[in-house]
């Protein structure tokens, strides 16, 4: 491709063989307008169910429905032309069965124009990701802290320390090894990450994991300082774009109390101003 060339939106195959090439930028967006202003800059965006509690007000991702996902990723679809779409699938759209997550997946796919689904889990999830992989639904797993099953894991917690480092070693290979074309790897060990980075063949992408994982995700709202309700110690914020918005409402606020707002150039005449005539 020549440096003028128009970037073309890679697909799953081609995120598997960025793996050792270089790392792939990744960010979660759930809007039309942050897809658009990230479309240059990052390889994937994924529609996160982490919408539930940046945009909804969730406690969690459990409460994320199938029909918010299929309305984000439809409105992030429209600000995408460089980079590649994947859309969660919500907690209790694909455990049930292979059978269930199929007809759920093709429905995201479908309606939202995603050219790949992210689920959560990994042994236990190996037969599904399988069952999808062969009928033409491209998966990426998500293994670590897995948010949709916080209740059973006892919260946020880091997992793959001491003794659990091998059942998460072994989670990633199962799923690589169904035909995951990548695999998340939240909030785990550096050295478990590095470790698994190292032994599995397909991309890890690190949130909470190790900067030698092959690409790198976060929740755009966290990066840029706007959910300020907590702040996972893996988060980088790159802006503080919540004070600053305070700020400006505020001061939107004092000049609509001071009637300095709006002003003689926010208003309109009673007659339209004429035209000056040709000459």
């Amino acid at each position: 491709m020549s440096a003028t060339a128009e970037k073309i939106a890679p697909l799953p195959g081609d995120i598997r063989l960025m793996k050792g090439q270089h790392p792939i930028v990744s960010l979660t967006a759930y809007t039309t307008p942050m897809a658009a202003a990230m479309d240059a800059h990052c390889d994937f965006v994924l529609v996160g169910d982490s919408v539930g509690m940046v945009l909804h007000g969730l406690p969690s991702t459990l409460g994320v429905t199938m029909e918010m996902m299929i309305l984000h990723g439809k409105a992030v679809a429209r600000g995408l032309t460089k980079a590649m779409m994947v859309v969660d699938m919500p907690f209790g759209s694909y455990e049930e069965s292979p059978q269930q997550a199929f007809r759920n997946a093709a429905r995201l796919m479908a309606e939202t124009g995603a050219a790949a689904v992210k689920l959560e889990g990994g042994r236990t999830m190996a037969e599904t990701i399988g069952f999808l992989v062969k009928r033409g639904v491209p998966v990426m797993a998500h293994i670590g802290l897995t948010p949709q099953s916080i209740n059973t894991l006892g919260g946020y917690k880091v997992q793959g320390r001491a003794e659990q480092a091998e059942a998460i070693l072994a989670d990633a290979k199962a799923v690589a090894e169904a035909g995951a074309f990548s695999v998340v790897l939240e909030k785990i060990p550096q050295k478990l990450a590095d470790r698994i980075t190292a032994e599995v063949a397909v991309p890890t992408i690190g949130i909470g994991a190790s900067a030698g994982c092959d690409g790198q995700i976060l929740v755009v709202d966290d990066m840029l300082g706007l959910f300020t309700a907590f702040k996972p110690k893996f988060v980088k914020r790159y802006a503080n774009l919540g004070d600053e918005m305070q700020v400006a409402l505020a001061a939107y606020a004092e000049d609509v109390r001071a009637r300095r707002f709006p002003g003689s150039e926010h208003v309109f005449a009673d007659q339209a101003p004429q035209k000056d005539a040709k000459k």
